[in-house]
């Protein structure tokens, strides 16, 4: 049987996850030098609450034993596994993930995946993975269902303060010091480094209101080929107005694809910052 791990950049908790039929191992947030578990052991609303209260959250990985111990349990059942982790450069988690596979007991039974993105497109991936795997499909189909849809996937990212993404490494200090200058909307683009599969946040475009903000990313995903067979995904920190704003807008540029609004995880409010807004588009490839 193949069973499939992911982290919380899906924006699973483990509760949920488990009742689905997945194995999802939180990221940690860190306030005030106590470690909480994304989800599990704090929520987004708590966060917030000590955001508000001026502390300064940090994220970082679950222990390496910890996968370590579940790649034991499943494939010591004679599972095989796939790990489908959060971009490489946004996050440590596949690189922690393949020190655990190759410290693992069978090794040889494990597949680590880079999904390249996060939260909304990497859950559709998560999501298909699953459902493949319960449809008795190979390894090697999930495989290339995942390696083909990761090219199909376009993120944007709206901040609203960017000390958040500089403190995170996610953007240069010049980008945050731009951002936080200027009068204007900054929008943040995921790309691939240069000949590398890693990951990095940079601008996309400056804009004057939400609107134009908007205007600008559908230009871009028309671009891409977002269209028919595509999820769109609105995931938001506290920020329901903007988010709902945004689902109306791009229902109306993208009639035929699913929209579909999600509330973000504390571990991506310790990095976007409070009311930050992603905008996200993914199409799910399988032959």
């Amino acid at each position: 049987m193949i069973q499939i791990i992911s982290d919380s950049g899906t924006l699973y908790s483990q509760i949920d996850a488990k009742n689905k039929g997945l194995y999802v191992i939180p990221l940690n947030i860190i306030v005030d030098h106590k470690s909480y578990r994304d989800y599990d052991t704090i929520s987004s609303t708590e966060l917030l609450k000590m955001i508000d209260e001026k502390k300064v959250p940090s994220t970082s990985l679950p222990s390496v034993g910890e996968r370590i111990d579940l790649y034991n349990s499943l494939t010591n059942q004679g599972d095989t596994v796939i790990d489908i982790t959060i971009a490489s450069g946004l996050s440590g988690a596949y690189q922690s993930a393949v020190l655990a596979k190759e410290e693992c007991e069978h090794p040889e039974m494990v597949y680590v995946v880079n999904s390249q993105t996060l939260a909304g497109p990497m859950r559709a991936m998560v999501d298909q993975a699953y459902t493949m795997a319960k449809e008795g499909k190979s390894v090697d189909s999930i495989l290339a269902m995942l390696s083909s849809s990761i090219q199909t996937e376009v993120s944007f990212l709206i901040p609203q303060d960017f000390s958040f993404l500089k403190r995170g490494g996610r953007v240069s200090s010049f980008e945050a010091v731009l951002g936080g200058i200027l009068k204007l909307l900054p929008v943040m683009i995921r790309r691939k480094k240069k000949d590398s599969d890693e990951s990095h946040l940079e601008n996309f475009t400056l804009a004057r209101t939400m609107k134009k903000a908007y205007t600008k990313m559908a230009e871009y995903m028309k671009e891409k080929g977002v269209g028919e067979g595509y999820y769109i995904f609105i995931s938001h920190a506290n920020n329901i107005d903007d988010a709902l704003k945004a689902e109306s807008y791009f229902k109306q540029q993208f009639p035929q694809s699913k929209i579909v609004v999600m509330p973000l995880s504390p571990a991506f409010i310790t990095q976007g910052g409070p009311k930050c807004l992603a905008v996200q588009a993914i199409k799910i490839v399988q032959e």
